[in-house]
């Protein structure tokens, strides 16, 4: 008797348990919302993603031209007329001065904070060899950590870790600049260019340059052994490699306006060796907006694609009126379309 009560108990909690939510769910018989594209709501998609996008890309645009931005290129101005033919014995040879002057006019009244850039163009910082050659463990720990991935740059010529080690270091850039307006110095702040996590998790505060630059074959920059890694900013900046062949990092920040026909004297120490592979060098100031520095890619992306959003609408909307088809028609299903072309 007691047996046949527990079975029947256990059957009426397993078909309680088979009508509830939870066995609906295993069984995949839950309620669900399935939309329909419709025509109507094709097209209302279409036109509703153009009059956002149309209008944004506008936006986008007027921002980005608002951000003024003065760019030179002064590879070959700062190279004197008697190497023009043969620069690279021009860059190599340390007995002739490399200073630089070129003057450059401001079109339009810059507010503060005014970034100052150097741009070099056809340098493939993303090649694979390039890449690898470092040791982030050795950035941040010091020279016990010298790896063979800093191949070719890893020891000096007696045989001593080179910190940092690798060839992206050792191709740091190396070029400075001075402003001057009249006879006024205009100060660069050459702090905080960095990323903040850079400084203060990929590079060592008690890790120090040694024996850098110091072999038979020298590259770019050279660093203060007196000062950490974590405080070399140009080199960590330098570090954090570009994607692209043409590329822009930050060397300083002005912190005073720059009036519309100003006329900016720039200080060159043209000391990059840029001329070996056919490279060109830049050096770009420039203000920032809330979308960050001069770019019209973005607003153009969005007119674009607004623009051929409204164009699918009205093509799919011309389309629906010439040839309607009714919803739930059934002389559209694929076996009664044979039967009546039969």
């Amino acid at each position: 008797m007691d047996e046949a009560s527990t079975s029947a108990s256990g059957g009426a909690t397993r078909r309680a348990a088979r009508s509830g939510v939870y066995y609906r769910f295993t069984q995949q018989n839950l309620p669900a919302w399935k939309p329909a594209m419709t025509p109507g709501c094709l097209i209302a998609t279409f036109l509703v993603i153009g009059i956002i996008f149309v209008p944004f890309g506008l936006f986008c645009l007027q921002t980005s031209n608002h951000v003024g931005e003065i760019i030179r290129r002064y590879d070959v101005d700062c190279v004197p007329n008697a190497y023009r033919g043969n620069k690279q014995s021009y860059i190599k040879d340390s007995s002739i001065s490399k200073n630089c002057t070129l003057e450059v006019k401001v079109p339009d009244h810059m507010r503060a904070p005014i970034y100052v850039y150097y741009e070099l163009e056809n340098f493939y910082q993303n090649h694979r060899r390039y890449v690898k050659s470092r040791s982030d463990k050795q950035l941040r720990f010091g020279a016990k950590y010298t790896a063979d991935s800093c191949s070719p740059v890893e020891w000096d010529d007696n045989g001593f870790p080179i910190v940092p080690c690798g060839l992206i270091a050792w191709s740091l850039f190396n070029d400075t600049y001075d402003f001057t307006h009249g006879s006024k110095e205009i100060n660069v702040n050459r702090k905080n260019i960095s990323w903040k996590s850079d400084r203060e998790h990929k590079f060592g505060k008690n890790v120090f340059p040694s024996n850098f630059q110091n072999g038979s074959f020298i590259g770019g920059g050279k660093l203060d052994p007196a000062v950490p890694l974590s405080e070399q900013e140009d080199l960590i900046v330098w570090m954090r490699t570009s994607a692209l062949p043409k590329f822009r990092k930050l060397y300083g920040v002005i912190e005073e306006d720059l009036r519309v026909d100003e006329t900016i004297s720039i200080l060159i120490r043209n000391n990059y060796n840029t001329y070996t592979f056919g490279g060109k060098k830049s050096i770009v100031l420039s203000t920032a907006s809330w979308l960050g520095g001069k770019n019209d890619f973005l607003g153009h992306a969005y007119i674009v694609t607004g623009s051929l959003s409204i164009f699918m609408s009205i093509l799919f909307a011309l389309i629906h009126v010439k040839y309607p088809r009714p919803q739930g028609d059934l002389n559209c299903l694929s076996w009664n379309r044979k039967n009546n072309n039969s």
